[in-house]
């Protein structure tokens, strides 16, 4: 099992960073809306994991197994994020992926919560600032099973079983991946 304190801390600290920023009500009048800002399947641990399927070995047969079978999604991860505006200001940026899976390797689902905030020193300029926090979301590749005939049957990573490394050395080179888990994005727009 792996440690998630990490990650706990994290939600932790972007929750308090939200109530602290965010805890004035709307004005008067105004409703909190929500909306869509970005939709997208696919993301830099859904390109990796389809690059892992690249290549094969030949089996003692002669035959060639590939990869790209135990490598490939029938369904990429797909993000969506919302802002809900709290303020004229300020709101609060969310959002999900689904995950993917294949049958080599698995993307957790994951969650985003974050906020955005901005302000005008002048009639023509907007200074934005907004911070998001990623939960989940991470990439593990699974081994397989090899059978060595005389010398046994191995847990191995698939993509390094026809390799002259031992098989159970094989297994610390298997993907273990964290998405981006914090993003911080500072912006300055002057209209002229």
């Amino acid at each position: 099992m792996r440690e998630r304190s990490g990650n706990r801390g994290s939600f932790r600290w972007t929750a308090l960073l939200l109530s602290a920023f965010l805890g004035a009500p709307p004005a008067a009048g105004q409703e909190m809306t929500t909306s869509l800002v970005d939709m997208h399947q696919g993301s830099q641990l859904s390109d990796r994991a389809r690059g892992l399927g690249d290549g094969g070995y030949e089996l003692q047969s002669g035959s060639w197994v590939s990869f790209n079978r135990w490598y490939h999604a029938t369904w990429v991860d797909l993000h969506v994020d919302f802002l809900t505006q709290l303020t004229e200001d300020t709101g609060i940026l969310w959002g999900f992926g689904t995950g993917e899976s294949a049958e080599k390797y698995s993307i957790e689902p994951s969650f985003k919560l974050g906020f955005l905030t901005q302000m005008h020193p002048s009639a023509s300029s907007t200074l934005s600032f907004s911070l998001t926090s990623t939960i989940g979301g991470n990439l593990a590749e699974k081994p397989c099973v090899a059978d060595y005939g005389d010398l046994g049957t191995y847990s191995v990573n698939c993509r390094l079983a026809a390799t002259e490394m031992a098989p159970e050395q094989t297994l610390k080179y298997l993907v273990n991946a964290k998405p981006e888990t914090m993003r911080l994005w500072l912006n300055y727009r002057v209209t002229f």
